[in-house]
């Protein structure tokens, strides 16, 4: 599998996404829609977005009944993303729902992964706020093999435990892993984080960079870095 860097628009206007992508004519990035621009700018920047060339990844992270995100799953369908999410903890048959929804007459289908631990998760949060027992990475395999079972293309998790999935659920089965910084960037809120170069040996297929190149001096370099590093080690 091609190894992808998805640059996340955490933009709150359409005009801020449009703007900072303009230096970027004539290359079309793979860019993450998160709810912050799908909330501002509404259904119309993902057919915008479109148009420029661009691929999509709309990380809404549905959860809810499996019946409720089934109905949602099929109103995104017409938006023609390339990656839509759910929450794995939303259960198999919420997943299998998603899946069913979001899949054409002909067979085809955007990609569909689950969220397993967010990134800014730690594994005491995990145990004390959530609620969940054993280790983190446990718990993300877990729901990583709920996810396959349900019939979805990967997951998103760290790129920490891109490895352990690799391992247990095979190759193929996607790693899309955001908490990507550069050495010299602050973390934020982030826990489980990586550098691109090291994600690239961690074995994930996509990582998700958002400061780290929106919030850069330049950004067009600081994708292109991003690019370099992810595909140095591969």
């Amino acid at each position: 599998m091609s190894r992808e860097v998805i640059i996340a628009l955490d933009f709150a206007e359409r005009e801020q996404a449009i703007a900072f992508l303009q230096p970027f004519r004539g290359r079309a990035p793979y860019v993450k829609v998160g709810m912050e621009l799908f909330y501002g700018a509404g259904p119309a920047i993902m057919r915008e977005l479109k148009e420029m060339g661009c691929r999509v990844f709309l990380d809404l992270k549905m959860h809810d009944i499996p019946h409720t995100v089934g109905r949602a799953a099929r109103v995104l369908a017409h938006l023609s993303a390339d990656i839509i999410n759910v929450h794995a903890a939303g259960t198999r048959a919420m997943m299998e729902a998603a899946v069913e929804a979001v899949t054409r007459p002909d067979g085809t289908r955007p990609l569909v992964i689950a969220v397993t631990q967010l990134t800014s998760t730690s594994e005491k949060v995990m145990q004390e706020e959530l609620g969940i027992g054993g280790s983190l990475e446990e718990t993300v395999l877990a729901y990583a093999a709920n996810a396959r079972k349900a019939g979805l293309d990967g997951v998103v998790c760290s790129p920490l435990e891109s490895p352990i999935i690799h391992e247990h659920l095979g190759a193929s089965f996607v790693t899309v892993t955001p908490g990507i910084r550069f050495p010299e960037d602050s973390p934020g809120d982030q826990k489980r984080i990586a550098t691109p170069a090291d994600a690239c040996r961690l074995g994930s297929d996509y990582i998700v960079v958002g400061r780290s190149i929106t919030a850069a001096a330049d950004p067009v370099a600081a994708y292109d870095r991003c690019v370099r590093e992810f595909a140095a080690h591969a």
